[in-house]
């Protein structure tokens, strides 16, 4: 029979405790992180929907594999379990293991960038971005249209516009651009999946420019998903053979393990070109690690090879993205203003749409991740004026087009319960939502200030 109810595809066999607080001290708690969830401490928090990087629960065969971690410094049998399948993933032959993916960033960025240097995303997410500007390049976004309307329903709505790619070629020149980088899963876009004819027409337009297309492939299995389920052409092809297809377009990947590799700690950066490993490699040796470690124990390492088979098995696909859709349709049935089609990963709810009194300059999506946590205990993610907001000359704000707020769900971590409850809150702040205030920054460093930054209430 066709069951109505997606099951978890597992047992629960170690189980973590949720220290369950009151409204009343989680004010207190509130105030002393400075209206941040950030510096909030993860035992005041009962759901922690923050991010689902490092936080997915491993499996009773991985927790196996960091048994066996071999933690010889240089030529773990570790590393060769995990560079075999990375190899046999992605078919590029050059890997740099590194402690996560912002350290792949670093190596690569950092080389390809520097003044004068352009790189071109669907959208560049915040520790990219962050690489990018820090090696004084530019960051340049070009997502298609539709990505920019939160309730159209499209089915890749994380697509990079061809037409913007060759337009920005056009004005820096072909020597000028450092990559071309496509992120699939389109995160900052709102989880949002890249079509493989998508990846297909960057990919011929960076060959025939000669530029490096580099995938920031961390959330590549839930991609492949949406493409076997919405593309043309791929119902007969496994998760696994349509991620393997997408990595031969481009010429080398950047993954954070910490998503699809369903580990706590861990990344990689895979090349084709040697030239360019050699470089990054020396970097990585004096950075990170010897290059068959690069800042991993060989019990991530193990963790890593094994997460990346277990996040291609069909029945997990299934429930991840159906327990991600739960919430997303939930929230709309409800009112509330979120992303259409729902992301693979996070729900991204439209804060500037569910407060249109609070203007961008208070910071609508800060109102709403303190408003979740003063009610519930929930810890979310601004993605909007916090995030991605710029300063012009006179100090003013400029803020980003879309001001959200992101539930983002661990792996194989919460149940459908823990799900309604967040529901449950929304009915809540429905009832208030005149009621809530904006935000004001007290204090801000000048890179990544939404990691850091204090709030007062306005």
């Amino acid at each position: 029979m066709h069951h109505k109810v997606t099951i978890e595809p597992f047992r629960i066999k170690v189980v973590e405790q949720i220290k369950l607080t009151t409204e009343e001290e989680r004010k207190g708690y509130l105030e002393k992180a400075h209206n941040n969830p950030f510096l909030l401490t993860s035992d005041q928090v009962i759901i922690d929907l923050l991010t689902d990087s490092g936080t997915s629960a491993m499996s009773a065969n991985q927790w196996g594999g960091i048994m066996r971690g071999d933690e010889s410094y240089a030529g773990a049998r570790s590393w060769q379990r995990m560079e075999k399948e990375i190899l046999d993933l992605t078919g590029y032959p050059y890997i740099l293991p590194t402690h996560q993916g912002r350290a792949a960033e670093h190596l690569l960025y950092n080389h390809l960038g520097g003044k004068g240097k352009v790189f071109i995303s669907n959208t560049h997410f915040d520790t990219t971005r962050a690489n990018i500007e820090f090696s004084q390049a530019t960051a340049i976004d070009c997502l298609v249209p539709e990505g920019k309307q939160p309730e159209l329903v499209y089915p890749f709505k994380g697509n990079l516009d061809t037409v913007q790619l060759l337009e920005n070629i056009e004005k820096y020149g072909a020597k000028n651009i450092g990559a071309v980088i496509l992120t699939v899963t389109n995160n900052s876009g709102g989880g949002q999946p890249v079509s493989m004819q998508n990846a297909r027409e960057v990919s011929q337009i960076c060959k025939d420019h000669g530029l490096l297309l580099i995938l920031d492939a961390c959330r590549i299995a839930e991609n492949s998903y949406f493409i076997k389920q919405r593309e043309k052409g791929f119902e007969d092809k496994t998760y696994r053979e349509i991620a393997q297809e997408m990595f031969a377009l481009a010429d080398g990947c950047i993954m954070s393990a910490k998503k699809d590799g369903l580990v706590n700690m861990g990344g990689f950066l895979a090349i084709k070109d040697l030239e360019l490993a050699i470089k990054c490699r020396t970097v990585l040796i004096i950075t990170e690690g010897y290059s068959t470690y690069g800042g991993l124990s060989g019990r991530d390492m193990e963790a890593i090879s094994i997460g990346l088979q277990e996040v291609f098995d069909p029945d997990y696909l299934h429930y991840r993205i159906k327990s991600t859709t739960y919430l997303g349709n939930k929230l709309d049935k409800l009112g509330i203003p979120t992303i259409r089609p729902v992301g693979g990963h996070a729900v991204y709810i439209d804060a500037k749409a569910f407060y249109p009194h609070i203007p961008p300059h208070q910071f609508p999506g800060q109102a709403m991740v303190c408003e979740m946590y003063l009610k519930s205990g929930i810890r979310s993610c601004e993605i909007g004026s916090v995030m991605f907001g710029k300063y012009d000359d006179k100090g003013n704000l400029i803020p980003p087009p879309l001001e959200l707020v992101r539930l983002a769900i661990p792996r194989r971590v919460y149940t459908v319960s823990h799900i309604d409850y967040v529901i449950e809150t929304f009915v809540e702040l429905l009832k208030e939502r005149e009621q809530v205030n904006g935000y004001k920054i007290t204090y801000e460093p000048h890179f990544l200030r939404h990691f850091t930054a204090h709030f007062e209430k306005i």
